[in-house]
């Protein structure tokens, strides 16, 4: 399995104008991308909303075809990609470039471009994607979903089975929250300087059902609770389960939910090296017979909270001990305890500069106010962004 774990990436971007704003122009530029044979059109993207039986959270049931994709989001200013199904970090970083590109030059047919964004500087009024699905996020979750404009990485990782799958689940969670450190991209809210690294973190936390899980210890456990969770009538469907790692509903993935957004590409292939060693590690310790950590829900959102407030600036909660840490040696633990996967996975060298660049010079988080300090000019952030977006 070490040599066949294949890896997939969905990445949600804004769609922003020359100014900086976010614009409701995802809907024109995927009927460009259609008619160019590389994204839905909205009116494709209702009917798999209503044909569906397993959407993911934008409404649309993007790891049921693993097909490279250009798709719609909960809002019209923004729009997602997925790589197609990979099996080295290469092929995810070229694939990656490949849509942003795509995804970008359809947006500048209509006047706008992409940027890499979890939330957006400016100021802006969330426009919703017409849809029935859409609608009734709308009307059941209100100001929640109303404001709801966040930019996601999500990463998934084949596994053999669900058994492998709840194992993986039941092991990885107390790491998550140092993954949301490492991709922190989102410092701005509503105009202003929100005081977190990530607060694409606490926004996304509003939905009742995101965050992070208790340890289920199978299969069957883990559709219980899934089972409960609509039975609730509270979650539209099963894409409404937002937990921040979860088996994907229509293939055999883990798929990991906690990352902004990365600014460079760079960044969402280490997210993505680190995610497929991870997995792999929790396999292999599974295999073993090594129990899950016994660490608690309430001290892994915590955790998260941390992670979210500080990113890569601060201390981290250590997932090993529960005690604070500073971020790079809890980082540092991290690329330890999957280096072993890594070896053999042929993904330690990528790792570890990877790693070591991130803490050189930050995440996207350090860039938005690096520029903001400099300009005091929250359009210059977005501006900055669109060009690190693409490689600049």
């Amino acid at each position: 399995m070490t040599s066949m774990r294949t890896v997939g990436v969905e990445e949600e971007l804004l769609v922003v104008d020359p100014a900086g704003r976010p614009v409701p122009l995802a809907p024109e530029a995927l009927v460009i991308a259609a008619r160019r044979g590389e994204g839905e059109t909205v009116g494709e993207h209702d009917r798999a909303e209503r044909d569906s039986s397993a959407v993911g959270d934008d409404g649309v049931d993007a790891d049921a075809t693993p097909e490279a994709h250009l798709v719609p989001e909960l809002k019209e200013q923004q729009l997602e990609l997925g790589t197609r199904v990979c099996k080295e970090l290469g092929e995810v970083g070229a694939e990656l470039r490949h849509w942003r590109s795509r995804a970008d030059a359809a947006s500048a047919s209509v006047g706008a471009r992409v940027a890499a964004l979890a939330t957006s500087p400016v100021p802006v009024e969330p426009v919703p994607t017409p849809g029935a699905r859409y609608q009734q996020m709308l009307e059941t979750f209100g100001l929640t979903a109303m404001e709801q404009l966040t930019c996601g990485c999500h990463v998934h990782v084949s596994v053999e089975d669900d058994e492998e799958g709840v194992a993986v689940l039941d092991r990885i969670r107390v790491w998550l929250p140092v993954l949301t450190a490492l991709t922190a991209n989102s410092p701005f809210w509503l105009g202003q300087d929100s005081g977190y690294a990530s607060f694409r973190s606490q926004a996304w936390g509003r939905w009742p059902s995101a965050g992070p899980t208790g340890r289920f210890g199978s299969p069957s456990a883990y559709h219980r609770v899934i089972e409960h969770l609509l039975g609730t009538a509270t979650v539209v469907d099963q894409g409404m389960v937002y937990f921040d790692a979860r088996l994907s509903a229509t293939w055999p993935t883990v798929e990991v939910r906690v990352a902004d957004v990365a600014l460079q590409v760079e960044d969402a292939v280490l997210l993505t090296g680190l995610v497929r060693g991870l997995v792999e590690t929790a396999a292999r310790a599974w295999r073993a017979g090594e129990p899950a950590p016994d660490v608690r829900t309430e001290v892994i959102r915590v955790a998260g909270w941390r992670a979210g407030r500080s990113g890569l600036t601060g201390d981290l909660v250590d997932p090993v001990t529960s005690r604070p840490a500073p971020a790079a040696d809890v980082v540092a633990a991290l690329v330890e305890h999957v280096r072993p996967a890594l070896t053999d996975l042929g993904d330690v060298a990528f790792v570890e500069q990877g790693v070591a660049e991130v803490l050189r010079r930050g995440s996207g988080v350090t860039l938005q106010r690096r520029v903001f300090a400099e300009t005091g000019d929250l359009a210059a952030v977005v501006r900055a962004a669109v060009t690190a977006t693409h490689g600049g």
